[in-house]
């Protein structure tokens, strides 16, 4: 990867440092696999064996289970730079590194459960994702009932049913369902182990983050024992609420897509030198213009991310229940930052820029993901609009 005068932001530690330099290292070498993986739509099993090997996937477990127990802040720090080599690798990892922060925050789990759980991960490299959307209720953030159901059996449950966009599919051994209760109005969280009954149907060849494995996993019979049964569990009765810090793994992915494309943006407007010109393009009012408006977005939805996780980390389980607003805010800004980036980035390019030999048009189209990424553009603005009307004069 090129140096940049990003690259020191937001590094304030040794540790930060090191993390960021094995960070900038794979993702060196994901961006050599990524337009494999993006036309073939195939699933990168080469950067998750590099990712596990690396420790990446221990980053926010517990200390006491084996982890590194990164902060908000060092989780965004990891998954900015993963994203400069390939996004769909970031988007699918930051899902297993986001829950596993979520869980290390809210204690759902039953504690010998979740022990047992860190630990495959260290040692095994396990990983773990929430299968929530379907085809009738769509995203699982606007609040539809699940159509999977389980229901009673001896020592357990039986689930049937099918998830969709179910990112990393074709690696998990290991995630979690919600499931409508049998002839109840519970809506039943378990977590469920890849064996007799789960299948994946390859559905998933989209316009962008094409590599990221999120394909229908249908669920027949599935047997799942009591002790899995988490939304029935006294540790889930007593959790912790859920402030959604560790959402912010999504916008910090797009925000290093856009860094990427920056960056490809400065290189050839600086070594580009059209026939008709005296001097490489960079030297044109136009183009100064052009990058000026890209340095401008992108700064500024980079420090409210990390302004945000930073609030995050400083702030009591109270203090953090208050930052909903300011986080969907911040995904908000980096998403719609990352689409104008990319654009303009396109732009200074020109024609070229819609090569498949460059990276720029595979970047275009896995922005565009953000959009459809919780929490959505409108939820954010009503959230701001409602939280703003309810102030006392």
């Amino acid at each position: 990867m090129s140096e940049s005068i990003y690259d020191d932001f937001a590094i304030r530690s040794e540790k930060e440092a090191e993390l960021a330099a094995t960070c900038d290292r794979l993702a060196a070498v994901f961006a050599e696999r990524a337009p494999k993986h993006d036309r073939e739509g195939s699933f990168p099993f080469d950067n998750f064996a590099d990712l596990r090997e690396a420790g990446y996937l221990n980053l926010t477990v517990p200390r006491e289970y084996g982890g590194d127990e990164a902060s908000l802040h060092e989780l965004v720090l990891g998954q900015e730079r993963l994203a400069r080599g390939d996004g769909s690798t970031a988007l699918a990892v930051g899902w297993h590194v986001g829950i596993m922060l979520q869980l290390r925050g809210t204690r759902s789990w039953p504690e010998p459960l979740y022990a047992d759980f860190c630990r495959e991960v260290v040692q095994d490299g396990a990983m773990i994702n929430s299968f929530a959307s379907e085809p009738a209720t769509g995203s699982p953030s606007r609040g539809g009932k699940p159509e999977t159901t389980a229901t009673r059996t001896d020592g357990g449950w039986l689930i049937s049913g099918r998830k969709t966009y179910s990112t990393l599919s074709p690696i998990l051994q290991h995630f979690t369902v919600k499931a409508g209760i049998a002839g109840e109005e519970k809506i039943g969280e378990f977590l469920v182990r890849k064996g007799p009954g789960v299948s994946i149907e390859e559905t998933w060849d989209t316009l962008g983050m094409r590599a990221t494995g999120s394909h229908d996993v249908i669920l027949d019979s599935v047997f799942v024992p009591d002790e899995h049964h988490i939304s029935g569990s006294a540790a889930f009765a007593d959790k912790r609420p859920d402030d959604g810090g560790w959402l912010l793994h999504i916008p910090a992915c797009y925000i290093g897509i856009a860094w990427a494309a920056r960056d490809f943006a400065l290189r050839y407007a600086k070594s580009y030198q059209p026939n008709s010109l005296a001097a490489p393009i960079s030297e044109l009012p136009h183009i100064q213009r052009q990058i000026g408006q890209i340095e401008a977005e992108l700064i500024t939805a980079r420090t409210l991310l990390y302004a945000v996780a930073d609030r995050w980390d400083e702030s009591t389980a109270a203090g953090r229940l208050r930052l909903k607003q300011e986080l969907g805010l911040a995904k908000y800004t980096a998403t719609n930052a990352a689409l104008s980036v990319v654009d303009g980035a396109m732009r200074i390019v020109g024609g070229a820029s819609l090569s498949r030999k460059l990276p720029l048009e595979r970047m275009y189209r896995d922005v565009r993901a953000g959009l459809h990424n919780p929490p959505m553009d409108d939820a954010v603005l009503q959230g701001l609009a409602r939280r703003a009307l309810e102030e006392k004069p």
